[in-house]
Order: structure tokens, then sequence, then C-alpha cells
């Protein structure tokens, strides 16, 4: 059986070859978003996921993995936006843009082998639909952090919350793959 380590590197490396395939078709056009738009952008996935898993009925042929996909990478970009600020024009190369997201990757990872070390790997006895639900939280945090200007009085800022965003979207990926 695979360690949860081994398990996160082959989510992320499909990730990874989605951020970069997209890279190569629009470039960093991603950079001028704002935080709030790449927060919005993530809620849409999230309740996408959700209306699927309640639904069961979909219009558009694609299932929860490519939006999962889509929350983890979403996410990395949003961290990096926080780390080197909104941008005017799309200003990353591709290798530089592959950096920051393996440096982004990095955080996130050390952060889940020390929480998935607390929690006795807890992730693997929850059910993709609490794992969504706790996306759309997060996110909700997020937004009412974003509307206070990102002041917090007690609670972690925007990067920790994006930061669980990720593990819980890879959590729910290597679930779907057990499904399959």
């Amino acid at each position: 059986m695979k360690s949860t380590a081994n398990l996160f590197d082959e989510i992320i490396l499909k990730c990874a070859n989605t951020f970069s395939s997209k890279m190569k078709d629009y470039g960093s056009a991603w950079r001028i978003l704002r935080l709030s738009s790449l927060t919005d952008q993530i809620f849409i996935k999230a309740q996408r996921i959700r209306s699927l898993q309640i639904n069961k009925e979909k219009k558009i042929d694609e299932g929860q993995e490519p939006e999962f996909i889509g929350i983890i990478n979403y996410s990395i970009m949003a961290l990096i936006q926080i780390e080197k600020g909104i941008s005017d024009d799309p200003d990353m190369s591709i290798s530089q843009a592959i950096d920051a997201f393996n440096n982004q990757v990095k955080i996130v990872k050390d952060l889940m082998l020390k929480k998935n070390h607390d929690y006795g790997e807890a992730w693997k006895d929850m059910r993709i639909s609490s794992l969504t639900d706790l996306i759309i939280q997060k996110l909700l945090r997020v937004k009412q952090i974003e509307d206070n200007h990102g002041k917090t009085i007690v609670s972690e800022g925007v990067d920790a919350n994006y930061h669980d965003i990720i593990n819980y979207s890879v959590f729910a990926l290597i679930h779907l793959q057990d499904i399959k």
C-alpha cells in the first residue's frame, strides 16, 4: 500500500501536468487575477462538484476529478499571487511559473505531512462529500477574510485556508482513484 506522501505526489503530478499544459496554451494570463477572482473561480468549481454529488445528473461530460484538479491549481495560483503580488501583465515564463508552483506544493505537502501525523490520517475515513463541504466552508471563510481586507482577529489567514483546500482536494482525488 502506498504512503499518503506518495499518493500526494501522484495527484500533484497530474495537477502539475495540467498546469504546465495550460501555461503552454495560455501563458501566465492568470497573473492579472485578483485573489477574489481566484477565490470565486475555485468556489464555482467546488459548487459544481457538490452539485454533481447531490444531483447525479450532469449535462457537461466532465466529472469531479478535473474540477478537483482545477481547485488545486487555482489555489496554488492564489498562493503564488499572495507571495508575488498581482501583476498588470502576464509576467511569468513557463519555467518561472512551474518553479513557483513547485515551491507552493512543497509548503503544502510539508503541512499535510505534519497534520496527517497529528490527525492520524483521519482523511482516509472521510467521505468525498465531506471533503467537498469543507472546501466550500474554507472558501466562505476566505471570502469573509477578503471582505475584511485580509484582517483576522484570531483566525488563520487566507493562505492557510488555501493550503487546507489543496490538501482536501488531494484527499478527495485519492478517494476517487480508489473508486475506479
